[in-house]
């Protein structure tokens, strides 16, 4: 059974507010450019009497319009294969109701299986 998730970072420092002596404000340096974002892609395989496996996948987008800010269905894909590999057993996945989790792309992926590569998928309530 895998437990499925997925969180996006900014990569730009927080603005925040620090205390200085009156009339003298104070200057924090930022080191390096800090601007797009990181996406995160997190799964627990859980296996009765083998250890738990966490898999993950890290992709970082670049700043910028009209460019895509988050992970999409190639990537899920890979992480759902790249855990199947390691997991070497059927797949129950538990997941949440993301567009890019109930598209069309995923449930071509989760319908084509044969008997040595089986993968289930069960979408969360709302």
């Amino acid at each position: 059974m895998c437990f499925e998730d997925e969180a996006g970072f900014t990569r730009r420092p927080p603005r925040g507010r620090t205390w200085g002596r009156r009339g003298r404000t104070p200057v924090v340096t930022i080191s390096g450019r800090r601007s797009g974002r990181l996406s995160v892609a997190g799964l627990i395989a859980m296996r009765p009497g083998s250890p738990t496996r966490l898999c993950h996948r890290l992709r970082t987008h670049p700043a910028g319009k009209g460019k895509r800010r988050s992970m999409g269905e190639r990537d899920f894909i890979a992480l759902i294969d790249g855990t199947h590999h390691l997991v070497k057993a059927p797949i129950v996945l538990v997941w949440d109701r993301l567009n890019t989790h109930v598209s069309h792309a995923m449930r071509e992926l989760i319908g084509t299986t044969t008997r040595s590569d089986h993968r289930t998928s069960r979408v969360q309530p709302e």
